[in-house]
Parts: C-alpha cells; sequence; structure tokens
C-alpha cells in the first residue's frame, strides 16, 4: 500500500464519518450533553477503524478488535450517563461508522474505486436512517397488527418457501416454473408494498393527485371504486373524483413499465414507448384538470387499499399468473398470433399485472418483442377500459362521462405510439 493509497482511505473514512456526525450533530442541536458525538467525535472514529485495518498486517487482527472494543467501552460510558432516554441510534451508528472506516482501509476487500464507493454507501445509507427517524415512527403508528402479521408471513414466504420450490419447468407444455412464479409473486407484492407504505405514510388528507398516483401503485381498480363510489354520494366533486382515478390509472401503465424493466431488460426498449406515453399523457390531464379546477383537492378519507404482502392475496396472485402463462403459451402455439392477442384481452379484464409478466416470459423464451409489446398493450388498454367502465356505472355519468373522455385520449395516444414505435 502506497503512501497516497493511506491517505486516500482515511480522507474516505473521515468523509464517511463527518456525514454521520453531521446528522447526529443537527438532530440534537441545542441539547448539549444529550447524545454521544457529532460533527467532530464521528470521523474520529471512522479514522480509528481506517488505521486499525492498515495496521493489521503489522499486528495482527487484535489491534482492529481492541481498538472496536475501546470503541464500545466508551459508548457504553456515555449511554451510561446520557441525561435523556434517547436510546441507543447514536452508539449504533458509531460502531457501524469504525466498521466503514476499517473497510476504507483494508485494501484486500475490493479495488480502491469499488471498495470507496462501497464506504460512501454504507455512510449515506446509515445518515438517511437516523434522519428518517420521525418519519419511520409516524409509519409505525399507523401500520396495525394484521399489516405485521401480513408482513411476516409474506417475507418468510419469500425467504424460505420460494427458494425451495424447483427451478424447472414442470406441468404440460412445460412452460410454469415455480421457482420463477414465486419470484414474480415477490416482485408485484414488492412494488405494490411500495406504495402501501406510502399511502400510510403520507396519509389519506394529501392531493388527489398524490393519492391517484400512491394508491395506483398498489390498486388502482381499488382507487377507481373508492372515488367513483364518493362521486355518486356526493356529485359535485365528480371532476375532482376524476382526477384521482386518472392518476391511479396513469401511474399502472408507469408501473408496468417498471415491472417489465426489472424483468425483462431488452423488452422495455420495445413497450416503454406506448406504455410511457399513456402514462405520461395521463398524469399531464390530471394535473391541467387539477390546475383549473380551483378548489380544494384533499381526500378527506383514506382508500382501502389491502396490504400487498398478505399471504392469501399474494397466492392467489401465483396462481393466476400461472394460469394466465399456461393459457397465453397454448394460444400462442395452437392459435399462433391472434390467440396470444386474445389471451392479452381477455386476461386485462381481470388483471394487468399477470398477463404483463406472462408475456414477458414468453418473451424470454422466443416471442417476438414486437408481438408481445402489442399483447401487453392491448392487456393495459382493456384493463383502462374496464375501470372506465366502473367510474361511469359506479360513480354515474358526470364521472363516467369525464373519465371516459380522458382514457380515450390516453389510448388513442399509446395506440399512435405503439404504430410508430414498431414502424421504426
Amino acid at each position: 500500500m502506497t503512501l497516497q493509497d493511506a491517505l486516500l482511505s482515511i480522507a474516505v473514512a473521515i468523509a464517511a464519518g463527518g456525514l454521520v456526525g453531521a446528522e447526529r450533530q443537527q438532530a440534537h442541536a441545542g441539547r448539549p450533553g444529550s447524545d454521544f458525538g457529532g460533527v467532530r467525535t464521528f470521523p474520529l472514529v471512522a479514522l480509528t477503524g481506517a488505521i486499525g485495518a492498515m495496521l493489521r498486517p503489522i499486528f495482527g487482527e487484535w489491534l482492529l478488535a481492541a481498538l472496536l472494543a475501546a470503541i464500545v467501552v466508551l459508548l457504553a460510558i456515555s449511554h451510561a450517563r446520557t441525561k435523556d432516554d434517547l436510546g441507543v441510534s447514536s452508539e449504533i451508528a458509531a460502531i457501524v461508522t469504525f466498521v466503514l472506516g476499517a473497510v476504507a482501509g483494508t485494501h484486500e476487500i475490493l479495488p480502491d474505486g469499488q471498495r470507496y464507493l462501497l464506504v460512501a454507501a454504507g455512510a449515506a445509507t446509515t445518515m438517511g436512517l437516523l434522519a428518517v427517524k420521525r418519519p419511520l415512527h409516524g409509519f409505525i403508528a399507523r401500520v396495525s397488527e394484521d399489516d405485521v402479521y401480513a408482513t411476516a408471513k409474506f417475507v418468510l414466504l419469500a425467504l424460505v418457501v420460494i427458494p425451495l420450490l424447483p427451478n424447472r419447468t414442470v406441468g404440460p407444455l412445460e412452460v410454469i416454473n415455480p421457482f420463477k412464479v414465486g419470484l414474480m409473486i415477490a416482485l408485484v407484492a414488492g412494488i405494490g408494498f411500495a406504495g402501501y407504505v406510502a399511502v400510510r405514510v403520507v396519509g389519506g388528507h394529501r392531493g388527489l393527485l398524490v393519492t391517484g398516483i400512491l394508491g395506483g401503485l398498489v390498486s388502482s381498480t381499488a382507487v377507481t371504486l373508492t372515488f367513483a363510489g364518493r362521486a355518486k354520494e356526493t356529485p359535485a366533486i365528480a371532476p375532482l373524483s376524476a382526477v384521482a382515478i386518472l392518476a391511479a390509472s396513469s401511474m399502472m401503465f408507469a408501473r408496468l413499465v417498471v415491472v417489465i424493466g426489472v424483468v425483462d431488460g431488452p423488452l422495455l426498449a420495445t413497450v416503454a414507448l406506448p406504455l410511457g406515453t399513456m402514462a405520461a399523457t395521463g398524469f399531464i390531464i390530471a394535473a391541467i384538470w387539477v390546475r383549473k379546477s380551483g378548489r380544494n383537492t384533499e381526500s378527506t378519507d383514506p382508500v382501502p387499499l389491502r396490504n400487498p404482502f398478505a399471504l392469501k392475496q399474494a397466492v392467489q396472485f401465483g396462481l393466476l399468473y400461472g394460469a394466465v402463462l399456461f393459457v397465453a403459451k397454448a394460444a400462442q402455439i395452437y392459435v399462433g398470433k391472434s390467440g396470444l392477442y386474445a389471451s392479452a384481452i381477455l386476461s386485462g379484464l381481470a388483471d394487468v399485472d399477470a398477463i404483463t409478466l406472462s408475456l414477458t416470459e414468453l418473451h424470454r423464451s422466443g416471442t417476438e418483442a414486437s408481438v408481445v409489446a402489442t399483447g401487453i398493450t392491448l392487456a393495459a388498454v382493456t384493463n383502462t377500459l374496464v375501470k372506465g367502465t366502473m367510474a361511469a356505472t359506479v360513480g354515474g355519468w358526470a364521472l363516467g362521462r369525464r373519465v371516459g373522455m380522458a382514457f380515450l385520449v390516453i389510448l388513442v395516444a399509446g395506440g399512435v405510439a405503439l404504430f410508430v414505435g414498431q414502424a421504426l
């Protein structure tokens, strides 16, 4: 190790400690003696770890262990003398900072650039977790006991059951891979759960545009039925309910782009144009409606969304995905492209995620990208028409006419984008 390498490692360690220390000092500003360390102490902790790691080849592993033990003792003394009961977040952060310093000074772990990036990412993550204390506590206060159990069961399913599933095709047509089905369940539920958490954190009293966008991550159908019901009860708010419905449906297109990008990157270039166009068109129309309304667009009641990690819901999606994948494959084999398109349209009546994932699987198996992109677009169009029908049936003509006209513009824009994309 050269002197330049050693100095750079020390600089990275001090910078990482400075990030964490700055957050700790800012969080407890005006409360002297109430917490361990700040913008000076944490860089020193990281520096101790870096120097210990660099001297390890000379003095052995015991030096690094002794330094860590000394840090822990000092942390214990500081915690015992703390005037306020503030938990142990700062003490844990100090230990993490020491480890980050040690990683920065251990050149055998990774090449310099990758190692420094790892240290920076670790420091940023630590700083972020410390900084979001209040939002996290607020979210936990809104979490129900059922949410905790549902999440625990799903995590058990994802970490224990799914890895044990056979990673090979089984059954007729050899198209169902149990392990891949499990991964698709985890992917869709994970994206939905991110939206579910966001809705819980934001709460039910935000703008309808935000409510629709976040709700669309979980279930655009649930958002449509909820606000259509409110428009039926109070016809005067039909224009505002249309904002939430349009935002949720537009978010569905954006969510599909994310799902496809994760599952099948090569297909993304083909489907991004039509789906992205429909999402952008919907968001623009919704934003124009909000601006023109000039009225209060707050949502007075939360949307009754189900936790996507609920085990029953996850298993039901897995079964639906498997069935749709089998039907789409059979239709392609025995009927051709027209059969695949028909299966996409029929599947879109109930769920767009299952058919999207099924068609991406067929693309990875050799189906043309243009055929798959057309099928996914047809499924999204069908699902959008279903939500438009729900809005008109449940919410009344005023809501249905407004939502229907917007959906028509969105679908025409998507159709044009699909045609242009395949012609290029």
